[in-house]
């Protein structure tokens, strides 16, 4: 399969809304899964485990997901008061953040993850559609209308639902998110058809690609990280 840019349909406001749903839904049940190890065998998942981003326990993923919500609600805040309201304070606090929630117990954690998507899902039902149109700032200094948050959180759950390491794969996201999302990350990566000719492959394995996530395509080149 190669994935043409303006072949794919648009995604809508309505359709990032509702992935967001759908992708909580997937990361809830994947951090469900999570739990002591056996102590006879070591083995099972646990929640100071590895994920699948070098460097991070599943403990800092989901403490990242957690202020991720934290900070798309300050963008929301931004479009609803008209205040200026950063996502982070700096690039350096946002990581030293990561690395505390590392250290906390998994049930402040797993509240906090909870607490923080249903208290985003509430400010975004607040706004109006005139609010939506107000511009803020992402965390890579990017100015972008508010009614792409909603977009950004829905590619964070889902992609981090994998990055868990719990057994959820590409396979287990809609088709329409994996077709917006492969669409969104070959623009980003502004590459060519010539950069995907010959990388053919299942929907769920070209998005794992393109994302810089295992994929299981042994011709497709590699590419660096992404989110």
């Amino acid at each position: 399969m190669t994935i043409l840019i303006g072949t794919t349909p648009r995604r809508t406001f309505d359709d990032s809304r509702r992935w967001i749903a759908e992708g909580t839904a997937l990361l809830t049940d994947g951090i469900d899964r999570l739990g002591p190890a056996d102590p006879s065998t070591g083995s099972g998942h646990r929640f100071d485990g590895d994920s699948q981003l070098p460097g991070w326990t599943r403990k800092h993923l989901i403490g990242h997901v957690a202020a991720n919500a934290d900070a798309l609600g300050n963008l929301v805040s931004w479009a609803e008061t008209g205040a200026e309201k950063r996502m982070y304070a700096s690039p350096e606090q946002r990581n030293a953040d990561i690395e505390e929630a590392a250290t906390r117990p998994a049930d402040e954690l797993r509240a906090w993850y909870l607490r923080g998507a249903e208290e985003l899902d509430e400010a975004m039902d607040r706004l109006t559609p005139e609010q939506w149109e107000h511009e803020v700032i992402t965390a890579q200094l990017v100015t972008r209308k508010a009614s792409d948050v909603p977009w950004m959180r829905a590619r964070e759950v889902f992609v981090h639902a994998v990055d868990l390491g719990v057994g959820i794969t590409f396979a287990d996201m809609p088709e329409d998110f994996l077709l917006a999302l492969a669409d969104d990350i070959r623009t980003k990566r502004a590459l060519s058809d010539d950069d995907l000719r010959g990388v053919t492959g299942p929907l769920p394995g070209v998005a794992a690609w393109l994302a810089g996530r295992p994929h299981g395509m042994a011709d497709a080149p590699e590419l660096g990280p992404w989110l």
